[in-house]
């Protein structure tokens, strides 16, 4: 797992959730974004965040605050090339990103993607069928090209995957007293919140 960092994707408006930051809402008793970064078990050297606006807010969690080039909110494919340039500039091979409003993806992550590919291939998650884009490992060579799809206004993380060798990486479903939960489930709405809730106090019973 060496010549890998990692960063929380946490740019986006929030607007289901009314505004604000969602991974700084509560869950379990702590932000969502410390579950997060507890969740990685990747030293702290190797971790940073992703997010626009005063980065003095999200200064308690001791990590580099990574905004997009423009702060324009372009999506998570700005917030990718934020953290390849990052992860590049301290001298790694390669970046995991994950999303800082989905608690309770794999403990297995960084290592089965880790494992899955060479450092010149995409390794993106997938669970129930579908593919999640911003839960990938990027190789920060590709980092010149996603500046050129960005200007093309390409904004889908799933087109600038296809341009480039890839593999998908399925991973099953979390089982929590015999119930069956998408461990790429994500929190947009106050229901997802209160959802969220419910699978982590399952967790910590």
């Amino acid at each position: 797992m060496s010549a890998i960092a990692a960063v929380i994707l946490a740019g986006g408006r929030s607007s289901r959730m009314g505004g604000g930051d969602k991974a700084l809402l509560e869950l379990a008793g702590s932000p969502m974004l410390a579950v997060v970064i507890d969740r990685l078990g990747l030293p702290a050297n190797d971790l940073a965040i992703n997010a626009n606006g005063d980065p003095a807010r999200l200064a308690s969690f001791g990590l580099p605050v990574l905004a997009d080039a423009q702060q324009t909110f372009d999506g998570p494919l700005a917030g990718i090339l934020a953290s390849i340039r990052w992860a590049a500039g301290n001298g790694f091979e390669r970046v995991l990103t994950v999303a800082g409003d989905t608690p309770f993806f794999p403990l297995e992550l960084a290592t089965r993607l880790g494992q899955a590919a060479p450092a010149s291939t995409i390794a993106v998650a997938a669970s129930r069928g579908r593919m999640h884009p911003t839960f990938a490992l990027w190789p920060t060579c590709l980092a010149d090209d996603l500046v050129d799809q960005l200007d093309r206004d390409v904004r889908r993380v799933a087109s600038f995957i296809a341009r480039h060798p890839s593999v998908e990486i399925d991973f099953p479903d979390m089982l929590l007293d015999g119930e069956a939960i998408d461990p790429f489930f994500n929190v947009n709405t106050p229901q997802d919140l209160a959802e969220a809730q419910r699978i982590a106090n399952k967790l910590g019973s």
